[in-house]
């Protein structure tokens, strides 16, 4: 595929082609996720936590430019991000100095109760970190779990109805609701990635 359409995505992913460091898989699952997000959440600073290369973080600020800034958190920042971040500034001048990438642990960010705060395949453990960041801060939340841990996970009784993964992610959508947060759960399509179900929530 050229990505030669005159939308959104193919200007997006010509960019990330351009920049020669991302797996068609990333582009994919932060577009489908990014998508969706902003057509919950508008505005806000969005707070891209276990980012890798960024790319969830840039395209909700290209989706909604009503959000003025991103924060881009990793423990490790792949060198590669840089590259990407300038493709895309190429194509959009206006993501200058409007995002900013972070080396530092999930647990030390500060979270404000007007952020986005938004992860694709934070492993394991790290989708609980950062939902209980959000909460914890009254922030809109939007992870896409993966590598669910079942020997540590909190599985909420609910593995003798369904598969580990999936009473692992019903068990937070439980947790939410009981912290006060309006969940909605999405699926992106499953031929970009098996790990596909999205949950979102706002405090009410």
């Amino acid at each position: 595929m050229n990505f030669s359409e005159d939308s959104l995505f193919d200007a997006i992913a010509r960019a990330v082609c351009r920049a020669g460091c991302l797996p068609r898989k990333e582009l994919y699952e932060a577009w489908e996720v990014a998508r969706r997000v902003r057509r919950r959440f508008r505005g806000g600073r969005i707070v891209d936590l276990a980012c890798g290369h960024g790319l969830l973080a840039q395209i909700l600020l290209l989706l909604d430019d009503s959000s003025t800034v991103a924060l881009a958190v990793d423990q490790n920042i792949p060198k590669s991000a840089a590259t990407l971040a300038d493709s895309l500034r190429a194509d959009w001048p206006r993501l200058q100095d409007r995002v900013q990438f972070v080396e530092a642990d999930l647990s030390d960010v500060v979270l404000h109760q007007d952020d986005i705060v938004v992860s694709a395949h934070a492993c394991g453990g790290l989708t609980d970190l950062i939902l209980r960041r959000a909460v914890e801060a009254g922030a809109c939340v939007a992870v896409l779990p993966c590598c669910h841990n079942l020997k540590n996970a909190d599985l909420g009784g609910l593995e003798g109805w369904m598969d580990g993964p999936l009473a692992i992610d019903a068990t937070r959508v439980a947790h939410l609701r009981s912290q006060g947060y309006k969940v909605h759960t999405q699926v992106i399509p499953g031929d970009i990635t098996p790990k596909n179900r999205l949950l979102m929530g706002e405090p009410e």
